[in-house]
């Protein structure tokens, strides 16, 4: 006969974790990696959520790189095991039970908007990288005159092919 506590001891303790996340991850930079690296060793698997385009235009949001572009940069890196789109705010409870998410950690600039989701799994809201933001990047280059942001342009799209290569 086998004790079910045990049993299911056994199992809860041997079960990978998986860790969640979501993000446009436009302008990709240092703070972007540093979130994704600790959200990476809080489990086994770690799963990045990209908005696309047209959840972005819902957001009132528009991205210098695409969809499809900022996924590939997501995808290449190391600590990233899987990459979704993200196409509602309704998807995250879907996407929980779906990949059976034990942890859901985004930056706390969110803090508090999605503890409805402590019901399904760990929320775990994690410091920014101080004096580092897409926003804060973007506000910096709108000061920028056409040239210089076309030479920034080109070495970000240079960034892009290096890691399309490595794929």
């Amino acid at each position: 006969m086998t004790d079910n506590n045990n049993n299911n001891s056994a199992i809860s303790s041997s079960h990978p974790k998986t860790v969640l996340t979501y993000g446009t991850f436009d302008l990709f930079h240092i703070g972007h990696l540093k979130m994704l690296q600790r959200l990476k060793a809080m489990g086994d698997k770690l799963i990045v959520a990209v908005s696309t385009d047209e959840f972005n235009a819902l957001k009132g949001k528009r991205s210098v790189y695409s969809y499809e572009e900022r996924a590939a940069i997501i995808a290449a890196l190391s600590c990233v095991d899987l990459v979704i789109p993200e196409q509602s705010w309704e998807q995250k409870a879907q996407d929980i039970q779906q990949y059976q998410v034990d942890i859901f950690g985004i930056g706390s600039d969110w803090k508090g908007k999605f503890d409805e989701l402590a019901d399904l799994c760990q929320v775990v809201y994690l410091d920014r990288t101080p004096s580092i933001s897409t926003t804060e990047v973007k506000r910096a280059l709108s000061n920028l005159d056409s040239d210089k942001i076309k030479q920034i342009k080109d070495g970000l799209d240079s960034v892009l092919s290096i890691v399309k290569a490595i794929e």
